[in-house]
């Protein structure tokens, strides 16, 4: 499957440094669109995504691994204070797309739902979760992607749930950790 182009780089000028906020932003957006690759990824493969709700609940668990491999790699690259204030730039954009997206979709169910406020809330789950699995190499261990695809598996319909498990961690999570480092090495680039 044909990977996402990305931004790797900045342009700098001046030696002017970006904020948090501006190189979450950016990784926010490369973040979505690997998570949104999943999803179609997983329509293609003939997997069955039926409703958007479980569309998106499938990209929230996405996400929520994305962000746990970014903090990770963030530990290695910035002090404590940068980091904090990264992740949490990057999970507020997160929601505010996902946030975004939903009411693109369905602008009507739920009006009453903070779906920002939903989505952080099963952020912060998943991140006290992962937490307890460990990293080597800058690459997920085997625990931390069984995680991911049993959070999959639990969504999926009964047909698609023997084989979810190594869908996700054989293809779909190793390419999101590659472009994700990718995409780290040059957006938290020190000089």
């Amino acid at each position: 499957m044909a990977g996402i182009r990305i931004k790797t780089k900045w342009f700098k000028k001046d030696g002017e440094a970006k904020d948090a906020g501006e190189t979450a932003s950016v990784l926010a957006l490369i973040m979505w669109r690997l998570a949104d690759k999943f999803t179609a990824n997983l329509s293609k493969a003939d997997y069955d995504i039926v409703t958007p709700q479980r569309g998106f609940i499938l990209l929230a668990e996405f996400l929520a691994f994305e962000v746990q491999f970014a903090d990770r790699l963030a530990y290695n690259r910035i002090d404590d204070a940068s980091r904090a204030a990264f992740i949490q730039a990057l999970a507020k954009r997160l929601a505010e797309i996902m946030e975004e997206n939903i009411r693109d979709v369905a602008p009507h169910d739920d009006e009453g739902y903070d779906y920002q406020a939903g989505f952080i809330d099963l952020l912060n789950r998943r991140l006290t979760d992962y937490a307890t699995f460990e990293m080597t190499d800058e690459k997920p261990g085997f625990a931390t992607l069984r995680y991911l695809g049993n959070r999959i598996h639990e969504v999926m319909e009964k047909r698609d749930q023997p084989w979810i498990i190594d869908q996700i961690m054989e293809i779909e999570a190793p390419e999101a950790v590659e472009s994700i480092k990718k995409a780290m090495r040059g957006l938290l680039e020190t000089e």
